[in-house]
Order: structure tokens, then sequence, then C-alpha cells
């Protein structure tokens, strides 16, 4: 199953930078948009809008994730589905890395970013 969020989703993704060593995404919607399952390897997220969103893991566990503007976190790497619950649109962008963890998979137990102050 193809999971790349720009082949899954390519209205509200978009590769904005690439090189060998990172991939830059813009990721827009719309209050209730949807997006199909896709998967995401670590990466930096930097929200360019706030906004609610509730993902949804594959093991169909669900988080509401709620984040303001200017908010820069890690993203571990994950496969989730989202839904915009909220009534802004959303506006994020999204620094893949594309070197795998040192001993890592590429899967992780969390769903969403996390974000620390």
């Amino acid at each position: 199953m193809e999971l790349d969020p720009v082949t899954t989703n390519p209205t509200h993704y978009a590769v904005v930078f690439e090189n060998d060593r990172v991939r830059v995404l813009e990721y827009r919607d719309h209050p209730g948009d949807r997006t199909t399952p896709h998967a995401h390897p670590d990466s930096v997220m930097h929200t360019l809008s706030s906004f609610r969103r509730r993902l949804v893991g594959p093991d169909g566990r669900t988080r509401d994730v709620e984040l303001a503007a200017g908010t820069t976190g890690w993203l571990p790497a994950q496969q989730h589905a989202g839904h915009n619950i909220g009534e802004t649109d959303t506006h994020v962008l999204f620094v893949e890395l594309k070197d795998a963890r040192p001993g890592g998979d590429g899967t992780a137990a969390a769903v969403g970013p996390v974000i620390r102050p």
C-alpha cells in the first residue's frame, strides 16, 4: 500500500523542497477535510496556522491535537489519517528526515506531534 502523503493526499500535501537529506512538505486543508491513511518519517513540524485535528492511527486509536500558529515540534515516524475538526484552515510545514534513525524501523507508538516547551 502506498503511504507517501504526496501520493495519497495530493490536494493537501505538496513538496516545496527536496535534496538527498530532507524533504519539505507543505500541508493545507479546510474545516471538515479528511486525509486518507499515510505515513511520515521522523520529521520536524512547524505550524503556520492554529488548528484542531483528529488523528487516527492504523490500530484505530485516536488523538485530538490543537496547536497554535508558530509551534515547532518533533513528529516521530508514524502512520495516521487526519480530520480537521476545527473552525480554521490548517497550514503546516514538515521537514522530513531521509536518514533512518539508527536501530529504528520507521514506526513509532505515538500518533501526532511531540511538542515540548
